[in-house]
């Protein structure tokens, strides 16, 4: 799994999501508005370039995969074909091995990576980056039966939670839940067992995985989300954005621009609902 990007994410302030109640599926899944309404990009005056070339890699659904006949698909795929429809230019994707994407960028074999690189301040020494695009934010889960109708920590005092080892999710509970009962698996298939077997009244991890997790086979239908979304920064990090050059400044606006359109005029909700269609904010 790529490593996500760490960028300061104003936009955070801004989420805001309808509580699951166990039990209950929401009508209809809330879509994340990243961006500021009173911070509004000006559309650039001119392209700093005529196509572009996205790097990326093609094993990371539903974000960034191949198909069986080695066409690319998945989130960050279609979103990139969307920004240069929106901006009425040519673009070619090319997947390359996470790591040589940093060095390809720097080297000028590509435009821009959409592939969840981390701002890292050795990243940041080469690269400039986008706005964040999404979040990966942290969610409870119970059974559909549970009698636990709230995931504050008062609410679930006494009662046991279930997490992943060695995770940012587990230090998350440890910090903000101590009066509850929690227990770390080593792995994700674990975890997910312990809720079906009742051996944890809730879990707590990824949002996006735990989404990926309720709208498939796996779950038999037997849970749902609680409360949240947790966007703690500290914890879950900041967001994923586009990578660009250093001080690629037009480029970085122009797509800053579109970006935002493309969530004003409905299309980023169409992509976020076709491949997570169980919203996981």
């Amino acid at each position: 799994m790529a490593p996500l990007a760490v960028i300061p994410l104003v936009a955070a302030l801004f989420l805001a999501a309808t509580p699951a109640v166990a039990g209950e599926t929401a009508a209809k899944p809330f879509i994340p508005n990243l961006f500021d309404p009173a911070g509004q990009d000006v559309k650039p005056e001119a392209l700093p370039v005529k196509s572009i070339r996205f790097l990326t890699t093609d094993d990371f659904p539903p974000f960034h995969f191949a198909l069986p006949d080695g066409t690319l698909a998945g989130f960050d795929i279609d979103l990139a074909r969307a920004i240069c429809a929106g901006l009425k230019i040519t673009c070619t994707i090319q997947a390359r091995r996470f790591e040589t994407l940093t060095s390809a960028l720097a080297a000028g074999q590509g435009d821009a990576v959409i592939a969840a690189l981390a701002n890292t301040a050795a990243n940041r020494a080469a690269l400039d980056f986008t706005a964040p695009y999404y979040t990966t934010p942290a969610r409870f889960v119970t059974p559909l039966k549970s009698p636990v109708s709230d995931v504050t920590p008062e609410a679930l005092s006494g009662h046991t939670i279930g997490v992943q080892a060695g995770t940012a999710h587990l230090a998350f509970l440890q910090a903000f839940y101590p009066a509850s009962i929690v227990t770390a698996y080593p792995d994700q298939e674990t975890l997910r067992a312990a809720l079906r077997d009742g051996k944890a009244e809730a879990i707590f991890g990824d949002g996006i995985a735990l989404s990926l997790w309720l709208n498939g086979t796996g779950s038999a239908g037997c849970c749902a989300f609680q409360g949240g979304p947790f966007t703690e920064s500290r914890f879950f990090g900041n967001g994923v954005s586009i990578a660009v050059a250093k001080n690629n400044t037009k480029l970085r606006a122009t797509l800053d621009y579109e970006l935002e359109k493309l969530s004003q005029d409905g299309i980023y909700a169409d992509l976020y609902l076709k491949y997570f269609p169980t919203g996981f904010y």
